[in-house]
């Protein structure tokens, strides 16, 4: 790509992308914490799903999104019922809204 020169970012602008980066990296856990402490309090079912989903939902993915790929599979592979897994991924799902709330 001739003309287009990539500038490496000094002084003032390497410290505001980096506090950009920090404060956008950081939402993404807003409150870990007390998602961990909902999802301790959750049956089995509900646990699983917690554990299984979080990594998707930790790097920005949809919470239903995650809990479906999530149950689906374990309903597919016999693990879990349908009528078990519904109640578990709203559960679930409530728990994991923790880390999009504002700190």
């Amino acid at each position: 790509m001739q003309g287009l020169s990539m500038m490496p970012l000094r002084g003032p602008a390497l410290c505001l992308s980096l506090i950009g980066g920090m404060a956008i990296g950081g939402t993404a856990l807003a409150d870990r914490g007390a998602a961990d402490r909902c999802a301790a309090s959750l049956p089995v079912a509900g646990k699983t799903l917690y554990d299984r989903a979080l990594p998707a939902v930790v790097v920005g993915g949809a919470i239903p999104d995650a809990l479906r790929s999530v149950a689906r599979g374990l309903v597919m592979a016999g693990s879990m019922t349908r009528e078990t897994a519904r109640p578990a991924a709203e559960a679930a799902g409530a728990c994991l809204a923790h880390l999009n709330a504002a700190p």
